[in-house]
């Protein structure tokens, strides 16, 4: 039977049939398989390096050999300059996509996107594995057990055996897999609802994610995306993501308004699902269901487990109407909802990565996007995003929701902006 999935050494002969410039289709006359089998593999698991050339070092700014700031002495860092643009090389907007068999690779200081048999191998094995895990209930199920669980044990301070015993015929699994379902916060029961539990200090485990809503992805992929776009040309897309703190900490997430390049953030206590929903649900209360309809029409995130509910997030709580519509980018393809990332870069500016979110509150979150969305953008014809934004939506939401328009001498996109006054 012919294998459906590339082998190691299929991917080693792919890495070098780009070093010796071989097309997609010779490739794939080499492998026995389809042209486009050999484009996917590619750019699904590309290696993006940041290094220079032969004595140039890595340097990616589209006016690197032409900026008047050097000239006066100034040190570049392109980190924190605020004329910074940065330069993708056009060879790799068609194929093959990566640098493996460029001539030019090494004079070139911008960024280098590989393909690599070894990182390709062991992303695939990952994926795999991952997809073979997880829970295998349905949503449904879920809800009927968060149904019966929830009133005995959150409500009623009851144990989980003692629960689990006087409903075992209500219950479809067994008790120590109510203890593991609680343990992978899938259930509204939580470790802290369990006495007993909350006494013991545990050895740290490393956190395993798990998808809630294992169909999610049904009706929802990135060409599903695209069908609906093609259908509904003139609407405006909403980009969804998380920017993490600490590791276990508070998490943001970031909601981009592509049209305007305006950008919402919330503080998040964990990255779970539950808060993406409630974070949701309270914009909802503060703007009412028509004015959320509006902004939100369609929203295109990753595919992190944050977002694995996407039924909760599209339906009201309250009405039970659908207020919006959730997409998912293809795994490992980032850059399908990328125009967000220059107001995450810009929030690193501020909140580094490493930097812990957990001392902070959603009033620090909100003046960090207040400088963020004031700041004038050469691609919005010198206006900022919140201006375009209230120009769009009207002045009130940004405002009920916590964002002001900051004057342009006062923005500070430094890591003193959020740091306490004595």
């Amino acid at each position: 039977m012919k294998n459906k999935h590339l082998t190691f050494n299929e991917r080693l002969e792919i890495e070098q049939g780009l070093k010796n410039n071989l097309s997609f289709k010779e490739l794939g006359r080499m492998l026995c398989k389809d042209c486009t089998t050999i484009s996917k593999e590619i750019r699904n698991h590309i290696v993006y390096k940041n290094f220079g050339a032969y004595g140039k070092p890595f340097f990616d700014c589209i006016y690197r050999n032409k900026c008047e700031f050097r000239d006066k002495g100034i040190k570049c860092n392109s980190s924190n300059c605020s004329h910074y643009v940065q330069e993708i090389c056009s060879k790799l907007s068609k194929p093959p996509y990566v640098c493996n068999g460029c001539n030019d690779r090494n004079k070139c200081t911008l960024t280098k996107r590989l393909y690599d048999a070894i990182y390709s191998q062991n992303e695939y094995t990952s994926i795999l594995s991952e997809s073979r895990t997880g829970i295998t209930y349905s949503k449904g199920e879920i809800e009927r057990l968060n149904t019966i669980l929830k009133p005995l044990i959150v409500d009623k301070g009851q144990s989980v055996h003692h629960a689990y015993i006087n409903n075992v015929d209500s219950i479809i699994c067994s008790e120590k897999q109510i203890y593991n379902l609680i343990d992978k916060g899938v259930l509204e029961v939580k470790n802290i609802d369990l006495p007993r539990k909350v006494k013991y200090r545990l050895k740290p485990k490393r956190k395993k994610y798990h998808k809630i809503d294992k169909d999610c992805l049904k009706g929802r992929t990135y060409q599903d995306y695209q069908e609906f776009i093609k259908d509904n040309p003139d609407i405006n897309l909403v980009e969804m993501d998380s920017v993490e703190g600490n590791k276990g900490g508070k998490v943001l997430l970031t909601i981009h308004f592509v049209n305007c390049s305006f950008m919402f953030a919330f503080i998040r206590e964990h990255n779970d699902s539950q808060s993406v929903i409630d974070t949701f649900n309270k914009i909802e209360n503060i703007i009412g269901l028509d004015k959320f309809k509006v902004l939100f029409p369609v929203i295109l995130t990753d595919n992190g487990t944050e977002f694995s509910n996407p039924t909760k997030i599209e339906i009201s709580s309250e009405s039970n109407e659908q207020r919006t519509k959730i997409f998912y980018c293809e795994p490992g393809r980032s850059d399908q909802k990328g125009s967000c990332e220059v107001n995450h870069e810009m929030i690193r500016r501020v909140l580094p990565k490493g930097t812990s979110f957990d001392d902070l509150s959603q009033n620090d979150i909100n003046l960090v996007m207040s400088h963020i969305n004031s700041y004038k953008r050469k691609k919005l014809n010198n206006c900022s995003p919140i201006q375009l934004f209230n120009l769009m939506y009207g002045n009130n939401i940004a405002n009920k929701l916590g964002i002001i328009e900051i004057n342009p001498n006062d923005i500070n996109l430094s890591t003193n902006l959020t740091k306490k006054k004595d």
